[in-house]
């Protein structure tokens, strides 16, 4: 935090800055209160996950929007501006700059990229990323586009939207929940943005390495959450197809050896087994019309059969046809 928070103030000038602190056991908070004291404090009293921290921390704040960023993100001169231009399209609910490496700072980072979008099966990808490939930055994707989902690492969205849809999914506890949040989103019509001219650099993951057992359980756990509450259709032969996928999945993590990840898909699966009857309450519970579904940004094809058998490794090679 010590290394990217006056950076962020000396940028970002216009806009309050407020300290969501979710019960940290160092001594951040004083840390903060000594050596930045116009940063505002919002202290969770207990950590019960990146969803819910959020979520308590935003019922405490009044503005017309709430931009979420986490603090392992450095900001950049004038990023501010070109994301708060983009959102007087009242169309538009939520925003995302683009997003480098913060320690590879010539290419994409993975968490968001130059805009998220969605595949038929329900992968999530991004430009700049598919999958754990990414991309050098070459401007190649500095178009502002429509995207199906923007990055919970850094997003301005209007607060009125969050609120209505009650914020993040708590369930999901951390990972994918701003993409169930911006699915959600989509289905009420709403239009989602990548501006480009606005640029920051992530250190990616901060809350658990990406290649953490636990964030493949949290991934392929909240993946089939995601599915369960927003796919329209019949949902038990996508699950099942789903299922049949990670499953094939798992067996590649046991042949290489990888057997806690092997184990984490097993817990992912068990885990949603438990938590499906609830799932199905949230599905049942949010059902907006179906003809205000907002679908650009979705992929008509299979990223995993573009990536795998077909070796496609950027995005600008998908066959652009299949977007939405």
């Amino acid at each position: 935090m010590s290394d990217f928070l006056p950076t962020l103030i000396k940028f970002s000038s216009e806009a309050r800055i407020i300290l969501a602190d979710n019960a940290s056991c160092d001594d951040s908070v004083g840390f903060v209160k000594v050596n930045f004291p116009n940063v505002e404090i919002v202290l969770n009293q207990q950590n019960d996950g990146f969803a819910k921290g959020y979520n308590d921390a935003l019922k405490q704040i009044d503005s017309e929007f709430f931009l979420l960023i986490n603090s392992d993100v450095e900001v950049t001169e004038n990023w501010l501006n070109p994301l708060f231009e983009a959102m007087s399209d009242i169309n538009i609910a939520a925003v995302q700059p683009k997003i480098l490496s913060f320690y590879s700072n010539n290419k994409f980072e993975h968490a968001g990229a130059s805009g998220g979008f969605m595949d038929k099966n329900y992968y999530p990808f991004c430009r700049g990323r598919i999958f754990g490939e990414t991309e050098i930055d070459a401007n190649q994707y500095n178009g502002e586009t429509e995207v199906f989902w923007t990055s919970g690492a850094c997003m301005l969205i209007r607060s009125e939207i969050f609120n209505q849809l009650n914020g993040f999914d708590e369930d999901f506890f951390a990972h994918m929940e701003e993409i169930d949040l911006c699915w959600r989103i989509k289905r009420l019509g709403h239009c989602l943005k990548v501006i480009p001219n606005s640029l920051v650099y992530h250190v990616g993951g901060g809350t658990l390495n990406y290649e953490s057992p636990r964030k493949i359980y949290l991934n392929f756990r909240n993946s089939l959450f995601m599915i369960t509450k927003n796919h329209q259709g019949i949902l038990i032969l996508k699950l099942m197809y789903r299922m049949i996928l990670d499953g094939i999945a798992a067996l590649q993590f046991l042949a290489k050896g990888k057997f806690k990840f092997f184990y984490a898909v097993l817990r992912a699966h068990g885990s949603f087994y438990i938590l499906f009857p609830k799932m199905i309450q949230k599905r049942k519970s949010f059902n907006p019309k179906k003809e205000l579904f907002n679908k650009i940004g979705f992929y008509k094809g299979s990223i995993l059969w573009a990536f795998y058998f077909k070796k496609i490794k950027t995005f600008s090679k998908l066959n652009m046809r299949l977007f939405n």
